[in-house]
Parts: C-alpha cells; sequence; structure tokens
C-alpha cells in the first residue's frame, strides 16, 4: 500500500513538473525601455548596456521592451548597446512547438558580426518566448520590437466576415492583430547571390569582402582597385600595377582575408595578451567585460593581460575548441589622466578578442578595433588686429576654406592656415604658438599645444609649404578635450610678424630656446582665434 502511494505522489510531482517546465507559461519577462529598437546607445546614462545576467532561460518581451524579437538587421548603438542582437529567421506558429533559429549581432557596418542560436516558441495566447543564452561577448543586448498592427477591412453583406490585412513583406502574427516581419532571404537568399540581409519590410543583397555590388542589385564583381570601397580594406589601400594590395597602421596585422586589419593577440591556456598601441588609444582608458582589469600603458602600447578565469571572459565549449572571449573598451576619462592626457582622437573603441584553443590548448586569433567615431562640427572663425584669418580648409591644397560648418569625424584631418588680407613682400611670419582649449578664453588654464615656441609641438602635426611668407599651413587629426561637458572645442594662434632682415622669424626647432634677440625693426605679436568645434552627440 505505502508502494502504490509513493508511486502515486511520484506521478503526481512529474505531472507538476510537466506543467511548470512549459515556456509559455514559465518566463522571465523583458520589460526594459531601452532594449527597444528605437532606443539608442546615445539615450543611456553610462556605458552602454549589455545581457550578461541572461543564462539560457526562457524569456518573454513585454511591457516598453516590445511585443517580440526584431527579424530584421537592426544598425548598430540602438537597443541601449552598441552590438544589437536580432532574430535571423521568420518566427514560427503555434503549430511548430519549439523551432531554433540563428541570432546576429551588430557591428561594424555588418549586420552579422556574430552569431548564434536561440530557441523560439510560439505560444496560444498569441506571444512568443525565446530560450536565450547568455551573449559570448559584451556589449551585446537581446532586442525587443513594436510591431505594426494590421489594418482592419470591414465589408458588409449576410455572407461577409471582416478580416485584418498586414502591408507588403509582413504577415499576421499568431494574435491575430500584429503584422510580423516576412524574412525575404529564408527562400532562395532573396535572390542573391552572396549575402542577403533582412531588412524592415524588405530585403538587400551584400558581397563579401574584396567584391562590390552589381547595378542589378543582385550579383557581385570583383573590386578593380583601390576605387572601389577602398578596395574591401579595413584601412589602407595602396595601387600596384595593374592590383592592388591592404596595408594596416603601425601596430596592427593583416587577418587571413588579407583585408581586415587585426590588432595581434598572444593566446596561452593561462594568459591571453593584448597590445594595443597607443595611436589608437589617444586620451581613452581601455578595460576589460569586468571594468576593474584596465590597460597599462608601456609608452607605445597600452596592454591588458586576463585569462579564460578572469575579468569577465566568457568560454564557450564546442565539439573541438575551447572559445575565450572577452572585449576591450576604450571610453574618455571623465578628468585628464596623471600623465597629462588633454584631449582623444577618438570617441570610442570597441576591440573584440576571441582566443581558440583546441583540446591540446594551442594559439587562437583576434578581432580588429572599431574606429568609428562621434561627428564634429567645426565653424567660423576670427581675426586679429592685423590682417590675418584663421582660415579652415577642404583639402590639403589650401585653396578652398569652408563657407559653410564643415562635418567632420574624429580621425578625419582638420586643414587649417594662417592666412594675410594684404600680401607684402617685405614682411614674414612666424607662427609663435597655436593651442587648443575647451572654452572661448585663449587665456585659460587648460590648454592643448600644437605648435610651441615656433615649433611643432604635437607630434601629429604636419607644416605644409605656402605661397609666400606670411602664409602659414598646416594639417592635424581632428581631437576633443576628455570631459563629458567638453563639448566644444577653441583653436587660437599666436603670430609673430617680421620686418625686412629680422632673424626672429625664421625657425630653429633643434636643440632650441626662446629667442630674446631684440631687433629695430618693428614687431607685432597677434593672437587670432578661430572656432567653436561643436562635438555632437
Amino acid at each position: 500500500m505505502m508502494f502504490l502511494l509513493l508511486s502515486f505522489l511520484f506521478q503526481e510531482i512529474l505531472a507538476v513538473a510537466t506543467v511548470v517546465l512549459d515556456p509559455c507559461s514559465a518566463y522571465i519577462s523583458l520589460n526594459e525601455p531601452w532594449r527597444n529598437t528605437d532606443y539608442h546607445v546615445n539615450q543611456t546614462a553610462g556605458v552602454p548596456l549589455c545581457d550578461s545576467h541572461v543564462s539560457g532561460e526562457w524569456y518573454r518581451f513585454t511591457g516598453m521592451a516590445g511585443d517580440a524579437m526584431p527579424t530584421f538587421c537592426i544598425s548598430e548603438n540602438h537597443c541601449g548597446t552598441h552590438a544589437p542582437i536580432w532574430l535571423n529567421g521568420s518566427h514560427p506558429q503555434p503549430r511548430d512547438d519549439i523551432v531554433t533559429l540563428p541570432v546576429c549581432a551588430s557591428f561594424n557596418d555588418n549586420c552579422c558580426q556574430w552569431n548564434a542560436t536561440v530557441d523560439v516558441k510560439a505560444c496560444g495566447g498569441g506571444y512568443f518566448v525565446y530560450r536565450l543564452p547568455r551573449p559570448s561577448v559584451c556589449f551585446h543586448v537581446y532586442c525587443g520590437h513594436f510591431y505594426d498592427i494590421c489594418d482592419e477591412v470591414v465589408c458588409t453583406g449576410p455572407r461577409c466576415q471582416s478580416e485584418c490585412r498586414c502591408g507588403p513583406g509582413t504577415v499576421l502574427g499568431p494574435d491575430r492583430q500584429t503584422c510580423l516581419d516576412v524574412n525575404e532571404c529564408e527562400k532562395g537568399n532573396g535572390g542573391c547571390a552572396e549575402v542577403c540581409v533582412n531588412t524592415k519590410g524588405s530585403r538587400r543583397c551584400e558581397c563579401v569582402p574584396g567584391r562590390v555590388l552589381d547595378e542589378d542589385g543582385r550579383n557581385c564583381r570583383e573590386i578593380a582597385g583601390c576605387q572601389g570601397n577602398n578596395g574591401g580594406c579595413s584601412h589602407g589601400c595602396s595601387s600596384v600595377l595593374d592590383s592592388y594590395r591592404c596595408h594596416c597602421p603601425r601596430g596592427l596585422e593583416l587577418g587571413e582575408d588579407k583585408r581586415t586589419c587585426q590588432v595581434p593577440v598572444q593566446c596561452d591556456s593561462s594568459s591571453i595578451k593584448v597590445s594595443v598601441p597607443k595611436d589608437l588609444v589617444g586620451g581613452l582608458e581601455l578595460f576589460l567585460s569586468n571594468a576593474s582589469c584596465r590597460g597599462v600603458s608601456n609608452g607605445t602600447h597600452i596592454n591588458l593581460s586576463f585569462s579564460l578565469k578572469t575579468c569577465g571572459t566568457v568560454v564557450e565549449v564546442t565539439e573541438d575548441k575551447i572559445v575565450g572571449t572577452n572585449l576591450v573598451t576604450g571610453l574618455p576619462r571623465s578628468s585628464p589622466g596623471s600623465r597629462g592626457d588633454l584631449i582623444v582622437r577618438t570617441s570610442k573603441l570597441l576591440l573584440p578578442v576571441t582566443c581558440e584553443f583546441p583540446r591540446e590548448y594551442q594559439v587562437s586569433d583576434g578581432y580588429q578595433a572599431s574606429l568609428r567615431s562621434s561627428a564634429l562640427q567645426l565653424a567660423g572663425h576670427s581675426e586679429g588686429v592685423f590682417p590675418f584669418s584663421l582660415e579652415l580648409f577642404k583639402s590639403a591644397e589650401f585653396s578652398e576654406v569652408y563657407r559653410a560648418p564643415p562635418q567632420l569625424r574624429l580621425h578625419d584631418s582638420l586643414f587649417f592656415g594662417v592666412e594675410p588680407k594684404e600680401r607684402v613682400d617685405s614682411l614674414s611670419a612666424l607662427v609663435e604658438s597655436c593651442f587648443a582649449t575647451p572654452g572661448p578664453q585663449a587665456d585659460q588654464a587648460l590648454k592643448y599645444y600644437l605648435i610651441k615656441d615656433g615649433c611643432i609641438f604635437d607630434e601629429t602635426v604636419t607644416q605644409y609649404s605656402s605661397k609666400d611668407q606670411l602664409s602659414k599651413h598646416y594639417q592635424v587629426p581632428v581631437f576633443k578635450f576628455i570631459g563629458k561637458d567638453n563639448r566644444e572645442v577653441f583653436l587660437h594662434c599666436q603670430v609673430l610678424v617680421c620686418g625686412a632682415g629680422d632673424s626672429r622669424c625664421v625657425q630653429r626647432c633643434r636643440g632650441r630656446v626662446r629667442r630674446e634677440i631684440q631687433s629695430t625693426e618693428p614687431q607685432d605679436q597677434l593672437t587670432l582665434s578661430g572656432g567653436p568645434i561643436f562635438i555632437l552627440p
């Protein structure tokens, strides 16, 4: 009797467990507003968000997060993060039970920079639940989306039944009112010869690196040279006879595709080391997924060291290898560093680092850094007492000045120069100093020198030859001051005008000290100011 009772209780427990494990009734709600596809990363307070807490449970999108996952490409920097995750397939029907579908994370102009799989189930209540694994890289977020509601078509007559219709590229969902996007890429690759990317209500064709889309919008052809899409090169492209080759900045190396520049990564079973050239970092502070793990400078590189067990490294075991992934993030410091860093040359740096180990624990690979940056707006100029002006030019020809505020990005070249309004053959000029400030006043304490004591102070500044002794032309990579409140940059130059025979306007920069020689000719030292330079969000 006791055995029968225990057996009956055990069967009841199993029955209850079966009901509890039904994902349509046992799920975790994801309702954060920042998870929605309309939420841009700039709207988040602080660093971009990450789904590091997601751990393979069943989830449902509710509230301001949206109705369901989007099934079309979501541009990077949406869903409150850098790399939003979208469902690369069509949602199932209730009769399909649980299906496994691919997901993609968009990053660096690639709709599927990373990919994985999730389980999806259409529930009887007209909603979907998803079994979401923990992302392999931060900053990844699973996106939610508000789908359009169908248009109700009302008809009259004894046999007429009203219906709900969806627009082109969409299909009525299981709730009979939501219009879900159709993934056109699922059938015949969308008619694309190589890569098909599903978009909202449609699709687009793309090509693998080194090839460009033909005029028919479906087929691909080889790139003839650097003129087309930079030859498919991620950084530099040079023409060589009838061909071309890709090359990388100092400190980077070409990957296996011979087109993508990568940061070298040293992989060992007990230590993973990343060495990022300081030229790429500018004034950014580097840290790993665990923000307490930060980079250390050796003068030329920023070095980070971690292992499979530390600093937030995500480890995934596949059939033939162990994959460890982390993310190096560079963000501007909130205040100048101890080494006197005052400016940054890029607004962010994102470097996914992946080490793949065979079961014998041998070497691996790395990924390139993202150098896409915030836009700059340069506006206006002012004049000094002497008829000089500080001008912003469109190119190294120094022939055409901006008449309207130009749009530039960090890492672009800023061409500027000191120009006389009247050209007098008996006069010459020396730019004694050029410096930047975060405010309009030239005498404020915080300033960054480009030229000092008549000589180039920032080694990234290049001086160009000019048509006379009064014009001075320069080029420098665009920069901004560190600090979230520093959204403007002002440029100031001090110009020394010399008469005939005065040697003070002759540059002597090697082993040079400030000149104290007096001249019998009159001189005027003038301060010209240009700006502001607005840093756009």
